[in-house]
């Protein structure tokens, strides 16, 4: 059964179909402008599931092209950005054209970034193949690749004109891939359905099982919950910062560590542990609250919570390159009780150091 949500923007308007199979059996017709389609993937993805989308799509009589990146978050860069603008331009592709992105975040992130630019902006639409990308990263219009200096600090937003999440694929994905997306699926829980949340903590067992229903569940409540903010606020101009719960973090490990220690899940699931911890001594989380999220996050069996042992300042240098930082004011999402999130620039400095340096406490 093929479930649809919507993401309303008015005219920006799209859906996300979830289902089993829908890979090579949705009518894409509807959403492809012109004759030509750019799939773009990565080095992992394209094996298995490039060729099927092909021949999918050229039976309707289109010039079907495909760009194949390297795979990693390394690659997430200027430089992989101008490729497919090369690439684009060399096909022949014109501002008819649809492209496709086909692969986990990065894909997905550096395509839109293309669209949103190529010739002004062209169409396009999000198939991810990861369960991080099928829950977050291909909803809500974000697009962009990363500086030296910071993830994400350069793009646009750009929304899709379709998201298809087809769970059939997140069967060929290795374990610690589908637990960074378990991360993004546990931050939705904490920043706004406690419901879920519990459900979370009652169901991670059928969940880690890829048991249909369960892995159903949870990107649909996941989707929903994302569509529902991102349709109050699409550019970020407040609620949907919520969605930013433990990134900031997250992001500033990802940096010092060169995008090469930990996945983004596996950043944002440390991030969580470490902004539960500041919301616990400003007063804001119980202390009990802190230790379920942290729990949750540890029984994944997988997911770490522990904090590399980084430098506290440098910690605090690389979150204030963040992009939620306001007028030079850090913003920080925090969590007032499991299920409600708010966003602060009001952050006693000195509880954040102690967050920072609260290693030996985090690691227990």
């Amino acid at each position: 059964m093929t479930e649809r949500l919507q993401v309303d923007l008015g005219e920006r308007s799209y859906d996300i179909l979830i289902g089993e199979s829908l890979l090579t059996s949705t009518d894409l017709d509807p959403f492809v402008k012109g004759r030509q389609v750019a799939i773009i993937s990565n080095e992992t993805v394209a094996p298995l599931y490039l060729s099927g989308l092909r021949e999918h799509l050229a039976a309707t009589g289109r010039q079907v092209d495909s760009i194949v990146l390297p795979d990693g978050e390394s690659h997430k860069t200027l430089a992989t950005y101008s490729h497919v603008i090369d690439e684009l331009m060399r096909l022949r592709h014109n501002r008819s054209t649809t492209l496709i992105a086909l692969g986990g975040g990065v894909v997905g992130d550096i395509t839109g970034f293309v669209a949103a630019t190529y010739q002004r902006g062209v169409p396009f639409i999000q198939i991810p193949t990861t369960l991080l990308a099928q829950v977050d990263s291909s909803v809500g219009g974000k697009t962009g690749v990363n500086h030296p200096q910071g993830k994400n600090m350069i793009g646009a937003f750009y929304q899709p004109a379709l998201v298809l999440a087809d769970t059939q694929v997140l069967r060929t994905l290795p374990k610690r891939e589908f637990l960074a997306g378990v991360a993004e699926v546990i931050k939705y829980g904490v920043i706004r359905e406690p419901g879920f949340f519990a459900w979370l903590e009652a169901s991670l067992p059928a969940l880690l099982d890829l048991e249909p229903s369960a892995l159903a569940h949870a990107i649909r409540e996941s989707c929903a919950c994302k569509a529902e903010v991102v349709a109050a606020d699409e550019r970020e101009s407040g609620l949907r910062a919520i969605l930013n719960f433990g990134h900031t973090f997250g992001h500033a490990i990802e940096a010092l560590t060169q995008y090469r220690m930990f996945l983004h899940g596996e950043a944002v699931a440390i991030g969580m542990v470490m902004a539960a911890d500041l919301s616990w001594r400003l007063g804001l989380l119980s202390q009990a609250e802190a230790q379920r999220i942290k729990a949750l996050i540890a029984a994944t069996d997988g997911l770490p919570v522990c904090p590399p042992k980084l430098d506290a300042t440098a910690m605090l240098e690389a979150m204030g390159m963040d992009k939620k930082v306001t007028d030079g004011r850090l913003r920080l999402v925090l969590a007032r009780g499991i299920g409600q999130a708010l966003v602060s620039d009001q952050v006693d400095q000195a509880l954040l150091l102690q967050t920072l340096g609260a290693y030996e406490k985090l690691c227990e």
